[in-house]
């Protein structure tokens, strides 16, 4: 797995849901980024926000769906994205979400 660059922070996010069968070829990036969302430094960033993996057994392709705090959800579809790309896909709409971050990210 690819170093993550940058921190996770989930402050805006409100649920995010990991969906995969384990017995696919097409899940080791979904796994990844759950093991990256899950850590207790990615977590702590947002106590009231839900981290739930859904395994399931029948074949079904892999999934993360975001619930932000606003509202919007943010849905991939993992079989054909790397980790990397799911992980940074959360932190640019996670850091346009949080106008606090942007002002961090300007200095």
């Amino acid at each position: 797995m690819a170093a993550p660059r940058g921190a996770v922070v989930l402050k805006t996010v409100k649920k995010l849901v990991v969906q995969f069968c384990p017995f696919e070829s097409n899940v080791r990036s979904v796994r990844e980024f759950l093991a990256v969302v899950g850590t207790e430094k990615a977590r702590s960033t947002n106590a009231n926000c839900e981290v739930i993996a859904d395994v399931k057994h029948d074949r079904s392709d892999p999934i993360v769906d975001v619930t932000f705090a606003d509202g919007e959800r943010l849905v991939m579809k993992a079989a054909n994205l790397s980790s990397t790309e799911m992980l940074s896909a959360l932190r640019s709409r996670c850091l346009e979400k949080d106008p606090q971050a942007k002002e961090g990210a300007k200095m």
